[in-house]
């Protein structure tokens, strides 16, 4: 009886150091209303937050291929905790799964003017989350002149569609104007286009991929690696592209390539946030151009 007391203490004690170590102030907000979908948010601040400050912001859009992925995912709230603790703000979002219970998923046998229209409503969910952050400014208290935008996978082609494309998604990009994005952080993720990146819209990026991603292009390159006989024939632009592009325009990008990787790659780098924080703190706060490429091999 005694045993089983002290095991039932220690376990206690664990709950209470895990719920202390984790904890954060987090509040949640509805950003949209879309199709009966309320489309939320989790704004993720230090807990010695004081009234009158205002902090750069991280603001994160979850992978799964469209169709699963929770804003709240394991990975997402870990780095949000590592945002707070490093003076910054994280807001982690929640937008419409446009392929969830989709038999084709965003393989071959996805017609390509469906995929087109994903990556559209993804952009511009993420630019209405935007929207909102940039409207509640006072309240969720945020230095709308440095949020960085930033998402993986299929997150991460949502994210660089919003910054770089939004000329070619959306309609009426007037709605958007006070909409700025300092930095990009794309963990596996390409572009359709990266001709539209310009001297005008080009913001210090960070780019995480492996040149053996077998479903987004490292390169330029098919989606999914689909033959031009199949439905969802897409060519996109990989990080390679969009390195070269703003190495061109004399922009900063910090560039992580494994020889050999995979889409693993679309993962949080956990052991390299403070690097990726450094090179915006050099680039946005310091405004220095910073052209940084990093060339790994991965272990067998």
């Amino acid at each position: 009886m005694k045993f089983e007391y002290l095991n039932l203490k220690f376990f206690v004690l664990f709950i209470c150091i895990s719920s202390f170590m984790w904890s954060q102030n987090k509040a949640t907000y509805t950003y949209a209303k879309k199709d009966s979908e309320k489309l939320k948010l989790d704004v993720y601040t230090p807990e010695n937050l004081k009234k009158n400050d205002s902090l750069p912001v991280v603001l994160w859009m979850h992978g799964g291929g469209f169709s699963g992925g929770n804003r709240d995912n394991h990975d997402e709230v870990k780095m949000m905790k590592y945002l707070t603790e490093n003076g910054y703000i994280g807001i982690s979002i929640s937008y419409r799964l446009l392929l969830k219970n989709s038999e084709t998923g965003s393989g071959c046998d996805c017609p390509k003017t469906f995929k087109l229209d994903v990556f559209r409503q993804a952009a511009i969910d993420y630019l209405d989350a935007a929207k909102y952050v940039v409207e509640n400014k006072e309240q969720l208290q945020i230095d709308t002149t440095k949020i960085i935008a930033g998402g993986s996978s299929a997150g991460a082609e949502g994210v660089l569609n919003a910054v770089y494309l939004k000329n070619f998604f959306v309609d009426d990009v007037s709605v958007y104007n006070h909409v700025n994005f300092a930095g990009v952080i794309s963990l596996a993720g390409a572009l359709v286009d990266s001709d539209y990146i310009s001297k005008d819209n080009a913001v210090p990026t960070v780019l995480f991929h492996g040149t053996d991603d077998n479903l987004v292009p490292v390169g330029k390159a098919p989606h999914h690696y689909c033959t031009p006989d199949r439905l969802g024939y897409l060519i996109l632009e990989g990080s390679e592209i969009i390195a070269d592009k703003l190495h061109d325009l004399e922009a900063s990008y910090y560039y992580h390539k494994v020889v050999g990787g995979r889409h693993e790659l679309c993962q949080i780098p956990f052991n390299q946030l403070d690097q990726i924080l450094d090179f915006f703190n050099q680039t946005i706060q310091h405004k220095e151009t910073v052209q940084t490429k990093k060339t790994l091999t991965k272990k067998p």
